[in-house]
């Protein structure tokens, strides 16, 4: 059985919604023993219409206001981000945090933020514009002098400094399970974030399933070898319960290396949440 860390997957609205609150919730997970903290990256959130705040400017706070904690978006839809902002963003908290940066990055979703302000919500059009910001900003990454050319990204005779402190952030692709491409993609980066498309936690054979389709897409790449995570959401009860240890064990021997706390139920108020948090990882 491998190491497992345990994160938690924070949404950035409602009453999360306080950059202040997020950032001291952030101190408490880590005094509290966790190891990750994971903003979601959302625009908007309805019915009711929800406040929200930016997860970049908020995790520049979470990441001064702790040490250890590895932190990230989770997840940023590169489809509607510029590459040359994204790519000035994740140094530059890279640097701030000393290197505990992941970048989580997928097609986004629901597609309504796209529509909502005029943007094309087309899957085709995300996944393609997803795959040239990833190559434009790994080459960006390096310092060198970048020129490239997609259909949707250019970066044209320019060279970006600084470059991140181990140089290149990891990149973990979220999608959603069962499904292809996304975890084609996963295969050729740091890690994989798979969500239930039926909208709940993936059952452990579900999870085994992907994490064997992303094995075996590494395999095929020459990228077994490498270090790669994979990361579990679901919720737990504070405090001792067998259940969930059990169910975390055999995840681990399947491959999970993170168990992520989910802290998504807005009918609960911030302080029942922050009591989770403070409860510290399950066992």
């Amino acid at each position: 059985m491998g190491e497992v860390r345990f994160g938690l997957g924070v949404p950035n609205g409602g009453d999360f919604a306080e950059p202040s609150r997020l950032a001291a919730l952030a101190r408490d997970a880590e005094d509290a023993g966790w190891d990750g903290f994971f903003l979601w990256d959302h625009v908007i959130r309805r019915q009711p219409w929800q406040p929200m705040v930016d997860p970049w400017v908020t995790l520049a706070a979470v990441a001064m206001s702790t040490d250890r904690l590895i932190l990230g978006p989770m997840v940023t839809p590169l489809a509607r981000r510029r590459v040359s902002v994204v790519a000035r963003q994740s140094v530059t908290l890279d640097v701030l945090s000393g290197g505990r940066l992941r970048l989580g990055v997928g097609l986004g979703a629901p597609d309504d933020e796209f529509t909502r302000f005029g943007e094309d919500a087309d899957p085709r059009r995300r996944a393609a514009i997803l795959d040239e910001s990833l190559e434009a900003l790994g080459r960006l990454w390096t310092g060198d002098e970048v020129s490239f050319r997609g259909e949707y990204v250019v970066a044209e005779g320019v060279q970006f400094r600084p470059t991140p402190v181990r140089g290149r952030i990891p990149i973990w692709v979220a999608g959603g399970w069962p499904g292809g491409a996304p975890f084609r993609r996963a295969a050729r980066f740091d890690g994989v974030w798979p969500v239930s498309t039926a909208r709940r936690a993936l059952t452990i054979a579900e999870f085994t399933e992907c994490v064997d389709a992303v094995g075996r897409h590494r395999d095929q790449i020459g990228r077994s070898a490498e270090t790669f995570d994979a990361c579990y959401v679901d919720r737990s009860p504070a405090g001792p319960d067998e259940a969930t240890t059990d169910r975390i064990g055999r995840l681990t021997e399947v491959g999970m290396t993170w168990w992520i706390d989910s802290l998504d139920d807005p009918t609960l108020p911030f302080e029942h949440h922050r009591d989770r948090v403070l409860a510290g990882p399950p066992s």
